[in-house]
C-alpha cells in the first residue's frame, strides 16, 4: 500500500493498516528471540549490546518525526489561512461593489457564479484529483474582466476601481495558493525513512531484551503503540484539503450565502481548520 492509498483511507482503516504493520514486524522479532534455531544467534547478538544503545536510533527517529509533524501541521494551517483568505478577498469584492456608485451588479453576478463554482464543482475536483475546476478559473476570468472593465473607472472612480482591481488579484492570488496546495503530493521518502527507522527502533529493542521475552514483548507493545498513535495523528494531517480531516468550503459557503441575502451580517468567519466532516 502507497502513501497516497493509505492516506485515501477511512481514519479506522489507516490506523488498522498501520498497527496491523507493526503488530507483524514485532511478532517476527518475538518469533526469532523464541525459534529454536533463531534465539541463539539472537541472544549472541543481543549480549553485547546495551540498553542506552536504543537511544541512537531512537533519536533520529524522534527527530524525523518532529520534522516530519511539523510539516504537515504548517501545511494544515496554511490551507486554513489561505481558505480564510480567499474569503474574505470575496467579501472585500462584494463590499466594494455595493459601496460605489454606480451600478455594479455584473460585478456581484460574476463573483456569485464563481464563488459557486469554487463550491459546487472546484473543491470536489481537488478532493478526487487536487486539479482545478474548468468552470471556477473561467468564472474568475470573467470576474477579473468585468471589474478591469475601463468604464468602472470613468463611474466609480480612479480610486474605487484600482482597489476593486486590487481585491480581484487578491482573491485570485489566494486561488492559487490553495489550488497549490490541493496539488502539492506527499514526499513518501520521508515516511519509508521513518518506517526504516521504527524498525530499526523495534529491532534494537528485541535485541536488548533478547534474553527475557516478556519484557521484550512488553517493551516492543509499548514502542509500537507510540508510533501507531504518532504516525497516525500525522497523516491524518499530511493532506489538508482531500484527507481524511480534509477542510471544508464553509467559510467560502458563509460568505456566499451571506451576499445572496444582501446581509453581511449573517455572514460569520467560522475557523476553516474547524469545519471538517
Amino acid at each position: 500500500m502507497t502513501l497516497g492509498t493509505w492516506l485515501d483511507q477511512p481514519v479506522w482503516l489507516m490506523f488498522t493498516a498501520l498497527a496491523g504493520a507493526f503488530a507483524a514486524f514485532c511478532l517476527s522479532l518475538s518469533l526469532l528471540s523464541l525459534a529454536p534455531w533463531t534465539r541463539g544467534g539472537m541472544r549472541l547478538l543481543g549480549s553485547g549490546l546495551v540498553p542506552p544503545y536504543i537511544g541512537v536510533v531512537a533519536v533520529l527517529l524522534a527527530l524525523l518525526t518532529g520534522f516530519v509533524a511539523n510539516d504537515a501541521w504548517e501545511r494544515q494551517r496554511q490551507a486554513g489561512r489561505v481558505v480564510q483568505a480567499e474569503r474574505s478577498h470575496a467579501l472585500a469584492v462584494y463590499d466594494l461593489s455595493i459601496a460605489s456608485a454606480p451600478d455594479m451588479s455584473d460585478v456581484r453576478a460574476s463573483l456569485t457564479a464563481y464563488l459557486t463554482a469554487v463550491i459546487e464543482e472546484e473543491w470536489p475536483s481537488m478532493a478526487d484529483t487536487g486539479a482545478a475546476s474548468p468552470a471556477a478559473g473561467l468564472a474568475l476570468g470573467r470576474l477579473l474582466q468585468v471589474a478591469a472593465d475601463p468604464r468602472q473607472s470613468t463611474e466609480a472612480g480612479q480610486a474605487t476601481h484600482a482597489a476593486l482591481l486590487d481585491a480581484v488579484m487578491n482573491l485570485r492570488s489566494a486561488r492559487s495558493e490553495r489550488l497549490a496546495l490541493s496539488a502539492a503530493r506527499s514526499d513518501e521518502t520521508k515516511w519509508l525513512t521513518l518506517l526504516i527507522l521504527a524498525g530499526l527502533t523495534l529491532a534494537a529493542i528485541a535485541l536488548v531484551h533478547a534474553e527475557r521475552p516478556y519484557a521484550q514483548a512488553a517493551a516492543l507493545i509499548l514502542f509500537s503503540a507510540a508510533m501507531v498513535t504518532t504516525l497516525g495523528v500525522v497523516g491524518l494531517h499530511e493532506r489538508p484539503f482531500d484527507g481524511p480531516l480534509a477542510l471544508t468550503p464553509e467559510p467560502i459557503r458563509h460568505a456566499l450565502a451571506a451576499m445572496q441575502k444582501g446581509n453581511r451580517t449573517v455572514e460569520a468567519a467560522p475557523d476553516a481548520t474547524a469545519l471538517r466532516p
